[in-house]
């Protein structure tokens, strides 16, 4: 079947929604757009069991896109440190610069959600 051929069922949104805010997982990225960037990066490769606390203490550290893009390079690998896909972290802090040198807009919420 082409997908000009595809005609969805107007019935299926509504049952993917009710199953997801019946059976979705309470992640602490959910709320925020920029809390989904974050998240996006981190599990590139890893576990959501693996990066939450990695992904805490990042947000517990760096409340704001201003705050990552002004943090010292050996900070913030100090921060990724154990988690490993240390170049994810350089290339979150060079799109932070770009974000806050561009944009005035808070990324990160004052603490991180549990």
């Amino acid at each position: 079947m082409s997908a000009k051929n595809f005609k969805m069922d107007s019935a299926i949104p509504g049952l993917l929604i009710s199953w997801h805010g019946q059976n979705a997982r309470g992640l602490p990225w959910r709320r925020d757009p920029c809390r989904v960037w974050l998240s996006e990066i981190m599990l590139q490769q890893a576990r959501i069991e693996t990066a939450i606390p990695y992904y805490e203490r990042f947000l517990t550290a760096l409340t704001t896109v201003h705050a990552l893009a002004e943090c010292g390079e050996e900070r913030l690998l100090k921060l990724w440190e154990g988690f490993g896909y240390y170049s994810r972290a350089r290339n979150l802090h060079k799109a932070a610069k770009i974000v806050a040198a561009s944009v005035n807009a808070i990324l990160f919420a004052q603490s991180a959600a549990p």
